[in-house]
Order: C-alpha cells, then structure tokens, then sequence
C-alpha cells in the first residue's frame, strides 16, 4: 500500500491528465495507476482522438498498466481517477483485479461506484475494490464543469458524453 503522501500525489497527477485531456478537446477525465507508490500509467480520456466509444482514461490506463507489468491481473494496484467511473469502466476495474480506486467528483447519473450502480463494492462479485470517494473532488468538478460550459458557449453546443 502506497505511503501517506502519495494519494494525494497520484491524484494531481490525475488532474493534470484531466487537463491535458482537455487541451485535446476531450472530456477532461484523468486516471492515474500506481504499485507500491510506483507509478504504472497515466492517461486521459482519447475518445476523440482515438475514434473509440471505450477509450475512456480507465481503460486506457488500465491497457497501460497491464502492459507494464505483463500480466492483466493488475492486484495491488490502486487506481486514481478524477470522476466516479462509469459501468464500463467500473467492469474493467473489477475485471483487472485493481485493490483501490480513488475518485474526486460523484457521478449522479452515470457512476457505477456507489453513486448510481455499485459494481466495483458488489458482494456477489468475486473481487471486491476498496473505494474512497471524494479526493480533490473540487478540483475536478470544476474541470468538468469549465469544459462543458465552454463547449455550450460554441456554437454547435455540447458534445455527448
């Protein structure tokens, strides 16, 4: 388990690839996986860029840290994301195993840890994932909410998320 300062350490840096995301046009959504304080992968979402609805910064990040460490099982792992993550996603992190998942902003209408479905804590599942919710929860909920009232701004409006 990583020490102390390092939630909050593995949690900017998901913020920064939130806002690198951003820069590309992207949702601004950041994931951050770290061992044993060491850190595995960093990604953003790369919907857009990618042309992939699945493309979401957890998965891609998850394929990142899988290829590191030569294996998809990904135990002992902790996962650091600026949004609660959404079914999709709250799949793959069961399905690859990951101890701990710790997001800033809740997602009322798409989270799928604690917030609107429970995948990742759902007891009939074999693998269960420590969950904290809340971290720099601000912070990123404010990137959100930047990027989507400047997308509205456009002509053009919003896109879908």
């Amino acid at each position: 388990m990583p020490d102390a300062d390092n939630p909050m350490r593995f949690m900017k840096m998901a913020l920064e690839m939130a806002r690198q995301s951003a820069g590309r046009g992207e949702v601004p959504v950041g994931a951050v996986i770290e061992r044993e304080g060491e850190l595995l992968a960093a990604a953003g979402n790369e919907r857009e860029l990618r042309k992939d609805p699945t493309a979401h910064a957890e998965i891609v990040a998850i394929r990142e840290a899988a290829q590191a460490l030569g294996g998809w099982r990904l135990t002992g792992c902790a996962l650091y994301v600026t949004i609660e993550p959404c079914p999709m996603c709250a799949g793959a992190i069961y399905q690859a195993r990951i101890e701990r998942l710790m997001y800033g902003a809740r997602d009322e209408k798409a989270g799928a840890s604690g917030s609107l479905y429970n995948i990742t804590g759902d007891v009939r599942l074999n693998h269960q994932v420590e969950v904290e919710c809340g971290v720099l929860a601000e912070e990123s909920a404010a990137l959100l909410r930047e990027f989507f009232a400047t997308r509205r701004s456009r002509p053009g409006g919003e896109p879908r998320s």
